[in-house]
């Protein structure tokens, strides 16, 4: 019997990669399953990897209105042409194209995750402009997946869909974590060693880590200032800032990268396919952000017995609870910000306890296979109302 076709849209391959990493996998047991995103090299090398069919779409991460036209054409004609069952767009330029395009070519099922909602920084002509386009990707699709509780209420609050097409899966997440994956049981102190000699480390230095895109929305100018003012006066402390610049997009101040270049202690390391070595070794996970869907990357420093700092947004407050498993402190307050980082640094007994809190019901709620059976749950069900 012939599978059904799923459709699976993202903007660029490296959220096929990362975001979506191990639904390929399990769905195409399911479902004859195809990737369409951008950057054909990419694009290329996840399918290989994968063994994933693909289609190559250029889409764009900015407002670029011809291209995005071009797009929806591009993507239409194709839709016509494979007739899928299924629809599935996530990141919000793919589910512009992807839930526009699905709509004129009327496929069955159209679905798309909300994984983050750049309105929520934003004010004016800017706000307006984002809030119709992302009413616009709503009406065109059939359900709509808030990753987080949090992110849910703000949509219903702000009218942007209605309740009853708006649906968190599970307890939260687009993807879940693999668990055994991210487990410290996997490193050695012998991988310790090694570790600290790679990025000059000492192994009496405290060393706080964040990992992300190093843009202002996931707090990085407030966390350099802090770290900054703190590292001035003790030299046992380092900050670890692992992931991408994107500078044509959401660029740090430039009295941050300038501290970032000056400051001897803080350690920039670029993208790192693989960050439990960080995760497994680090003393101190902070991560600042000013807006988040359900932040995997908290999830797996969780999951890594790391005590973590976290900004008190939707997502990350689902994962960490202040003073049970974690600090949470007010977005963009340096001032607490800097509290929460010293009282981790200084009080041992308090850091240990939120260690041994962190991974506790990480398995329950968030491993994958109980998201993708979830999901499919979701599909299966959406398959009987056509």
């Amino acid at each position: 019997m012939e599978k059904p076709k799923l459709i699976r849209i993202v903007t660029v391959p490296i959220s096929l990669n990362k975001l979506l990493n191990g639904q390929w996998q399990f769905f195409k047991k399911h479902y004859a399953i195809t990737a369409v995103s951008s950057d054909k090299k990419e694009l290329k090398t996840f399918s290989e990897k994968f063994k994933t069919p693909i289609y190559f779409l250029p889409l764009t991460r900015r407002i670029t209105p011809i291209q995005d036209l071009i797009c929806i054409v591009r993507l239409f004609f194709y839709l016509k042409k494979e007739k899928p069952l299924i629809v599935h767009s996530q990141t919000p330029k793919a589910g512009l194209i992807g839930m526009i395009a699905a709509f004129l070519a009327r496929v069955p099922i159209r679905m798309h995750d909300v994984v983050g909602l750049p309105l929520m920084e934003k004010t004016g002509a800017k706000y307006f402009l984002l809030y119709w386009v992302e009413k616009l990707v709503y009406t065109c699709a059939h359900k709509i997946y808030p990753n987080s509780i949090g992110l849910k209420e703000y949509m219903l609050k702000t009218r942007l869909t209605s309740e009853n097409k708006a649906k968190v899966l599970g307890y939260g997440s687009s993807n879940g974590i693999d668990v055994e994956f991210f487990s410290k049981k996997h490193f050695s102190a012998n991988s310790r060693t090694v570790f600290l000699k790679e990025w000059k480390l000492l192994p009496t230095d405290f060393v706080y880590l964040f990992i992300g895109r190093l843009v202002s929305e996931k707090g990085i100018n407030e966390l350099v200032e802090t770290f900054d003012r703190l590292s001035a006066n003790d030299k046992n402390i380092k900050l670890l800032l692992v992931g991408p610049y994107e500078n044509e997009l959401d660029p740090l101040k430039e009295q941050t990268q300038e501290k970032i270049k000056n400051n001897p202690q803080i350690i920039s390391t670029g993208y790192q396919e693989d960050v439990r070595l960080f995760l497994a070794y680090a003393s101190c996970f902070v991560f600042p952000s000013y807006r988040e869907g359900f932040p995997n990357v908290v999830l797996e420093a969780a999951a890594m017995e790391i005590p973590t700092v976290v900004s008190d947004i939707n997502g990350s407050n689902e994962i960490i609870f202040n003073e049970m498993n974690g600090l949470v402190v007010p977005k963009k307050d340096t001032i607490k910000l800097e509290q929460a980082m010293i009282r981790m640094y200084k009080d041992m007994k308090f850091r240990k306890k939120m260690s041994a809190n962190a991974r506790k019901g990480i398995a329950e709620k968030f491993e994958k296979k109980v998201f993708y059976n979830a999901l499919l749950e979701e599909y299966k069900r959406l398959e009987k109302d056509v």
